[in-house]
């Protein structure tokens, strides 16, 4: 008795049968019971999700012996739907390949043939061409004119998983089909229907290899049957979630458990014998990569509120207690990461490297830190020791290395920020001179006037700090600042060191910012380079600029901001 595989055999027979694709079903059923079957259409959407099926069961209604049916469904039973169904010889129903029948020739030859009728005065010619997109410019210009102005009872059905080709071959074909997008299947419909198919095959089952299998298969059915086809064989009795995983050569899910302790933990020396111990067990690492990017977001929809479907009982577990250790900020730099070295990963020769580097940069990642957190202990920082409020947490122990491989410094695990004295305190013993306040007398009190602004405006003191006073004059304080950038801050907020000077010098006081004054010339720079990085430093330069807060907190933490 010949074998029969399992895709084959449970492959749809009736529209109804199609899974999560409702809309293409209920659409065509509709035009076979109503007699409004259009000439031509356009069946689109990922691999394995029913386009070839939806193609067959079409031709199966139009043909069928008992069409007099008011839902429009393929009766599958006579003996014209068995053959269509079979994909056995018929006349009236023809399957063509595009990927190997492609040119202009082809095409013109699919043309001439479809004005010869069909073999009875109720059939329908139904010509059905898979992987549509593979047909060349010439093809379609070819078959144009026949799609334009079709002969009676002849039907045309493309299927393919790239329609932008065609819209980039021949654009004027689309409007001359009915086009059905097909949709992923989802974990739950794919694990359900598994199930079904062991049940009537009296095959035993467990829900973490149906859980895995659905996770596996990326929603399309088709891929979830030859599967579990496959799996079959690799248990005694029943098809568990460790026979799949040997069958398919996946990764354990333990070792996923272990990898999150250890970058939760930090234990940077572990990435390397963990990566070896990969080496070993013959994993594909590239596969290994692609496991590790679902699980980082299944804990990301963990950590937003969600519930992460498609896991297994043991990664669930794992998902579940990694959610309490990874921030969504973390978890979306980790992903980023990923992201930057997949490609690397997968085409170099030396993938073991770029994982172990992926690895160490997750294990080495500053934890983010939330800046209302951050406010709300900086609040509590004026109290004295004794009183009670929230208290400023003490800065996690920087990394010995900087993954992200830019210099910087890093504040030490003693280090906290002190309150500034008092400018109240800092003046008291020198008032500005009888005569008004001189060059020298400011240059004095420069570091009692800093402080004074510090402890209304954090921001503008950090401003003030890049510049010195060069010339007091009728009213008047002039600044020389170093930089372009604290120059620009300062002059938008020109009113408020204007206001800070006149409640610290008793007077209306002008002020006036400028650069350094310099004996030589200085040649202009040239035109710097614009890169990646030079622009995210702008931008968070900008982003301190405007909100005062965030630049105290990062500050007085030292943080590192990213976006």
């Amino acid at each position: 008795m010949t074998y029969t595989a399992l895709a084959r055999k449970y492959r749809p027979a009736r529209f109804r049968d199609l899974i999560a694709q409702e809309h293409v079903a209920t659409g065509l059923a509709g035009a076979v019971a109503k007699n409004r079957v259009a000439h031509g259409y356009l069946l689109t959407g990922p691999r394995g999700t029913g386009k070839t099926s939806a193609a067959r069961i079409l031709a199966m209604a139009l043909n069928c012996e008992h069409r007099k049916r008011d839902d429009g469904e393929p009766c599958g039973e006579c003996d014209s739907c068995r053959r269509i169904w079979s994909g056995s010889a018929n006349l009236d129903v023809v399957e063509i390949d595009a990927a190997s029948n492609r040119g202009v020739d082809d095409a013109r030859e699919l043309r001439e043939r479809a004005m010869y009728a069909a073999s009875g005065p109720d059939r329908y010619k139904v010509y059905i061409i898979d992987e549509a997109h593979m047909l060349t410019r010439e093809a379609w210009n070819a078959l144009l004119k026949i799609l334009e102005e079709p002969p009676p009872r002849v039907v045309f059905v493309f299927a393919t998983t790239e329609p932008q080709k065609i819209i980039n071959s021949s654009t004027a074909v689309l409007s001359r089909l009915q086009r059905f997008d097909f949709r992923h299947i989802g974990p739950k419909a794919i694990a359900a229907r598994i199930g079904e198919v062991a049940k009537a095959e009296g095959i035993s089952v467990d829900e973490d290899a149906l859980a895995l299998i659905a996770r596996v298969a990326k929603g399309a059915m088709r891929d979830a049957l030859s599967i579990f086809d496959q799996a079959v064989v690799f248990g005694d009795e029943a098809v568990t979630a460790a026979g799949v995983r040997e069958a398919l050569g996946l990764i354990d899910d333990e070792l996923y458990a272990e990898l999150l302790k250890i970058m939760a933990e930090r234990r940077v020396a572990d990435v390397f014998p963990f990566v070896a111990l990969l080496v070993e067990r013959g994993a594909d690492l590239g596969e290994f990569v692609n496991g590790i990017g679902e699980v980082l977001r299944a804990i990301l929809i963990r950590v937003a509120g969600g519930e992460p479907e498609g896991l297994t009982e043991g990664l669930r577990e794992a998902v579940d207690q990694a959610a309490g250790e990874f921030s969504q900020g973390d978890l979306l730099r980790m992903l980023k990461l990923l992201q930057e070295a997949e490609t690397s990963i997968r085409r170099s020769p030396n993938s073991r490297l770029y994982v172990e580097t992926l690895l160490l940069q997750w294990a080495l990642l500053d934890r983010t830190v939330e800046i209302a957190q951050v406010l709300a202990a900086l609040k509590g920082q004026g109290t004295s020791a004794s009183a009670e409020g929230p208290q400023l947490p003490e800065p996690p122990v920087p990394p010995k290395a900087n993954p992200s491989g830019r210099a910087g410094r890093r504040s030490s695990p003693q280090e906290v920020p002190r309150p500034r004295p008092s400018a109240a305190t800092a003046s008291a013993s020198s008032p500005p001179p009888k005569g008004g306040p001189t060059l020298e007398w400011l240059l004095s009190q420069w570091d009692a006037f800093l402080d004074s602004v510090g402890e209304k405006n954090p921001l503008v003191r950090e401003l003030l700090s890049q510049g010195r006073p060069v010339d007091v004059r009728e009213g008047e304080v002039r600044l020389a600042v170093d930089g372009a950038m604290p120059l620009e801050g300062l002059n938008r907020n020109k009113a408020v060191v204007r206001e800070a000077l006149a409640n610290f010098l008793g007077a209306p006081t002008g002020v006036t910012f400028g650069p350094p004054e310099s004996d030589t010339a200085t040649p202009p720079a040239g035109p710097k380079r614009q890169t990646p990085e030079a622009d995210r430093e702008a931008r968070m330069r900008t982003y301190r600029a405007q909100d005062p807060a965030l630049d105290a907190v990062a500050e007085a933490l030292d943080l590192e901001l990213t976006e």
